[in-house]
């Protein structure tokens, strides 16, 4: 049985890739905006890139905000990546200030263009980096990185980085010219990344794997 999971078209995603990733580990990706669909299907992926407040509007428009809060309401496995992380926060600094879905308090803030040397950083992040469990183990067992070493690289392009007011929602940290940020969270049926997955070779489509394993047991 393959199972299926609807990746959200909202105008502003790396759909493809990750449709590709998906489909690679046996899952049927669909790639879909009708909100009937998604709430059928047995899991559900929020990528992303561009700019937050667009992402929003978007899903406000095609009435997707409350599709997505009931989706993860049932339980069953929804992946956040990038842009679709940052949407999960309270509300994001990028190009204004602009609400996101709130289902992490928190905030969404800018790269500085200067670090605490007083030299140039440069922005965006675009390239491999490391991941550190943050959570001392508790939740790393538990996620979709329990295939995955720690201090693994994985695959960045951002501008801007996200920070859950909670520290316990964090499970991993990354640093970037100094600055030490969320780079991914889980709780409950949620697993989200400003890193991609898709992008990052063999330990990222191990990722998928184990996504894909919660989705058979869930």
């Amino acid at each position: 049985m393959k199972y299926k999971v609807a990746i959200i078209d909202f105008e502003l995603s790396n759909l493809f890739s990750v449709q590709h990733a998906c489909n690679y580990v046996g899952l049927n990706a669909i790639i879909t905006s009708q909100k009937e669909e998604i709430l059928k299907k047995d899991a559900l992926i929020l990528p992303g890139v561009g700019s937050f407040g667009d992402a929003m509007e978007n899903l406000i428009r095609l009435d997707l905000v409350d599709t997505i809060k009931s989706f993860i309401a049932t339980g069953k496995q929804f992946l956040g990546i990038c842009l679709g992380f940052q949407l999960l926060f309270t509300e994001s600094e990028e190009f204004g200030t602009f609400q996101g879905l709130n289902l992490i308090d928190g905030i969404v803030r800018k790269f500085p263009n200067i670090n605490s040397n007083g030299e140039l950083i440069r922005v965006p992040q675009i390239g491999w980096n490391y991941i550190v469990d943050s959570s001392n183990g508790d939740k790393w067992e538990k996620s979709l990185l329990k295939n995955i070493k720690n201090n693994a690289y994985m695959y960045f392009v951002h501008s801007f980085y996200a920070m859950p007011a909670n520290e316990k929602m964090i499970l991993t940290k990354t640093n970037y010219e100094g600055i030490e940020y969320c780079s991914s969270v889980c709780f409950d049926n949620v697993f989200a990344s400003q890193f991609h997955p898709e992008k990052s070779g063999v330990e990222g489509i191990k990722i998928y794997q184990e996504f894909a394993n919660k989705i058979k047991n869930c």
